[in-house]
């Protein structure tokens, strides 16, 4: 199915796997919403990307804010498809540090709304509005959603309790979510990526970098944003795959620590 002419709504559409689905979505003919609270970035990406890409500043908890990125892709055409991809907050803590104190639970509460809970809002309102439109396939299909776990939230590492907690939430929720969404046509997958060279992955430098490489077996580097948008891609135009989780880690399986 192509995306030609469809319309997506990108979450994290500034950041490091958002930005790279969404010039990768825009190349395969589809307009674009950025959502994301980094105004600068969403706003240059879209300046550059043209017409067919517009910038919403998006906060994924609140629900007026997602409305107003889904009326924005309302404009632009035919609402259809969503990845969610946003990111940007994570504590690293024990349970119990070294001292015998508990983590905080705020930190933990802030983890998992940002990356579940704000997952689960964009995807029951996303959904709610391509319920509205007619099917499109002789199937009945009338859109998709990717969203992104980690493999954290299969072999989470030490310290990473809030966010394995949060992203297996994700993983939890897929293939229910496909269930649930099965009645109006809407496809459900995620993916799960290992460590991708993102941004915020190249503060540690080339060294800490090849440091990380050396726990991947193949291939021995870290993963690209644009693989991410190419597998994204593939889940959103591949009409039989459905409740699906993808690994996408070179066969990475995170140890302890």
């Amino acid at each position: 199915m192509s995306l030609k002419g469809k319309v997506v709504l990108v979450t994290g559409g500034a950041g490091g796997l958002g930005e790279a689905t969404v010039r990768q979505l825009n190349d395969a003919g589809a307009c674009v919403v950025i959502a994301d609270l980094a105004d600068d970035k969403g706003e240059a990406l879209a300046k550059e990307l043209g017409d067919t890409v517009a910038y919403v500043h998006t906060d994924v908890l609140d629900d007026e804010s997602v409305a107003a990125a889904l009326d924005e892709a309302g404009k632009l055409g035919e609402f259809r498809y969503a990845v969610i991809a946003h990111g940007g907050f994570g504590v690293a803590e024990k349970v119990v540090n070294r001292d015998g104190e508990p983590a905080t639970i705020d930190g933990f509460k802030k983890t998992v709304d940002l990356y579940l809970t704000g997952t689960y809002n964009v995807l029951r309102l996303a959904a709610a509005r391509i319920a509205k439109l007619s099917p499109y396939t002789e199937d009945g299909e009338r859109g998709a959603v990717v969203m992104t776990a980690s493999i954290a939230g299969y072999e989470g590492q030490m310290g990473q309790s809030a966010y394995a907690a949060a992203k297996g939430g994700v993983i939890g929720l897929t293939l229910v979510g496909a269930r649930d969404l099965a009645a109006i046509g809407v496809r459900v997958n995620t993916i799960a990526p290992g460590t991708i060279r993102t941004p915020l992955m190249e503060l540690f430098g080339e060294e800490g970098l090849q440091k990380f490489a050396a726990a991947i077996p193949f291939p021995k580097r870290l993963g690209k944003p644009s693989e991410y948008a190419l597998l994204a891609q593939h889940l959103l135009e591949n009409t039989y795959i459905n409740g699906e989780i993808v690994r996408m880690d070179g066969a990475q399986r995170f140890q302890p620590k």
